[in-house]
């Protein structure tokens, strides 16, 4: 019996569930990386990356290519980009209706209740 879609999605999104992860896919969404350059981007120690990176690669979203003793980086598809500007689209509204919220309670102004 096959996995169901939505099993198959949460695993995805658990892979996702990593800030250095997410933001090495981040930058890979601008161009290709060496693992080098990468480093002070992300800011974790070398070891560190490396098994972030790993976890990327058995995941199927990024590729690597080899030159000389220098191990590029890039994305698999555009898509997982492109699902990080939808991410942070989300996060932006959920947060503009948060600070609205704050504003209303700093101001003292009564919660909206539901519509009559």
């Amino acid at each position: 019996m096959s996995t169901p879609l939505y099993r198959l999605k949460a695993e995805f999104f658990k892979t996702l569930g990593h800030p250095a992860r997410i933001r090495v896919l981040e930058l890979l969404g601008e161009r290709e990386y060496a693992v080098a350059e990468m480093l002070p981007e992300v800011g974790i120690e070398p070891a560190h990356l490396s098994q972030q990176l790993a976890v990327l690669r058995r995941a199927n979203l990024v590729r690597t290519r080899k030159e000389g003793s220098t191990v590029h980086y890039s994305l698999t598809s555009p898509h997982v980009a492109e699902l990080l500007r939808v991410a942070r689209t989300i996060l932006s509204g959920v947060l503009a209706g948060q600070a609205e919220l704050l504003a209303d309670l700093r101001a003292g102004r009564p919660e909206a209740g539901p519509e009559a």
